[in-house]
């Protein structure tokens, strides 16, 4: 039971991160007649936290790529921690 929990909250976790990656994509290039907006990255925030917050003394051309890739480190806990939990139900 707990593994299906943890399965459906990791693949609701990467549909929120596939979509705050295409918002912020879409509102930093203009894409499909959007108006560029350096701010529709702000979704992408709580996703990657707490790492977000340790990046703080990340170069500013280095910051914006790696907060953008802080989410794969909390899919990839999830991701261990749901193996772990199916481990242990067997």
């Amino acid at each position: 039971m707990g593994h299906r929990i943890c399965r459906t909250l990791m693949i609701v976790l990467i549909l929120l991160y596939l979509a705050a990656l295409a918002i912020g994509l879409i509102g930093t290039y203009g894409w499909f007649g959007q108006d560029r907006d350096p701010l529709s990255w702000v979704f992408i925030l709580p996703l990657g936290l707490p790492w977000v917050l340790m990046l703080d003394g990340a170069g500013d051309t280095a910051a914006p790529v790696l907060v953008a890739l802080t989410p794969l480190l909390n899919i990839a806990i999830l991701w261990g921690l749901c193996h772990f939990m199916k481990g242990r139900s067997a």
